[in-house]
């Protein structure tokens, strides 16, 4: 009966997606701004009658707007949003449930596992370090290695990372620590980490900027900004801690309730096609489609393999018990928002 049920939605589902007129489309994205461009402009190649109206923040402001939006949505489709954001708002019920075009064709690790997905994933970003070699000769420091190397009193004051209620990045990073660590020793390196940090940015772009431009000599970052700096010229090495990798799905969902349910649905299918994840290749080393990443001399060849063996899920449901006990213990280091 249930998978009846699910079949009835599926094509209810898929005729509600079948025609429509021109029309624009409101996405709320935490996308890099220079990936943005490059997606609408082939997507709407692709669908001349549907264009699109980026709202873009960081995850963490997306993540909170989009849930004080619940009772009158105002997204007709988040992309480019992590999966762990995307399932608290699946339990509040906000998704639409659908199958795009070709998501057989995707890692079926990189999928909602419900019979008709909520959400359909693009891309991993994970968490990588920048640090910039010419400041650290200035100010004779050595390359750390792994996240505990960060807890060295060379470093106090040295160090940038992105605030987890902000940003995407900064909560994969915390929820890294508490999956590698434990949950006990976890709060404990952070602690420690606390003391060496200067700054929590609301962006997770930000520390890498920081760190290539010499204003801090190391930020906690992820690959995509670090390679794209690194390849700009910026005196960085990109370093990969070798305790593990924390790390998020970029993702794709349809809110509940959009008027524009049929252009949402094109969106929705473009986001999972070849000629979409070609264009995630261009900035991540691991898409959701099989057999479109090509390796990069920045990213180590087993990339995937140094991610954490993180629950997306855990994520999820722990989210507001960890974002309070973190700003509880070191919001006091937060940027001004």
């Amino acid at each position: 009966m249930q998978a009846y049920r699910s079949l009835i939605a599926a094509a209810l589902s898929l005729a509600s997606c079948t025609v429509f007129a021109e029309t624009t489309l409101t996405v709320y994205t935490a996308l890099e701004a220079d990936q943005l461009q490059a997606y609408q402009q082939k997507f709407e190649q692709e669908n001349p009658d549907v264009k699109l109206r980026w709202v873009r923040d960081s995850t963490g402001i997306i993540t909170a707007k989009l849930l004080a939006e619940k009772a009158r949505p105002q997204a007709d489709v988040v992309m480019g949003v992590a999966a762990s954001s995307l399932l608290l708002l699946q339990k509040e019920g906000m998704l639409q449930p659908y199958a795009p075009k070709n998501v057989q064709k995707l890692s079926r690790q990189y999928v909602d596992t419900a019979a008709t997905p909520s959400w359909v994933g693009m891309d991993v970003w994970g968490a990588a370090i920048c640090f910039n070699t010419v400041e650290a000769a200035k100010q004779g420091l050595a390359k750390p290695e792994s996240w505990k190397d960060l807890l060295k009193p060379q470093y106090k004051g040295k160090i940038v990372m992105p605030n987890p209620a902000s940003s995407g990045t900064g909560y994969f990073d915390v929820t890294a620590w508490l999956t590698l660590f434990g949950e006990k020793q976890g709060w404990s390196f952070m602690d420690k980490l606390h003391q060496n940090i200067a700054q929590y940015t609301h962006s997770g772009s930000k520390p890498c900027k920081q760190a290539a431009a010499g204003e801090f000599p190391i930020g906690i970052s992820f690959e995509y900004r670090a390679a794209k700096l690194k390849e700009g010229g910026a005196p960085i090495d990109v370093i990969f801690p070798k305790e593990g990798l924390g790390w998020d799905l970029e993702a794709t969902a349809i809110m509940k309730g959009s008027k524009n349910l049929a252009a949402a649905c094109k969106l929705a299918d473009w986001s999972a096609s070849q000629s979409a994840n070609e264009l995630y290749e261009k900035n991540f080393a691991i898409v959701a489609m099989p057999g479109i990443a090509k390796p990069s001399p920045l990213i180590p060849a087993d990339y995937e393999k140094r991610l954490v063996k993180q629950d997306l899920h855990w994520s999820a449901q722990n989210r507001e018990r960890i974002l309070a006990e973190w700003t509880k213990r070191y919001d006091a280091k937060s940027e001004a928002k």
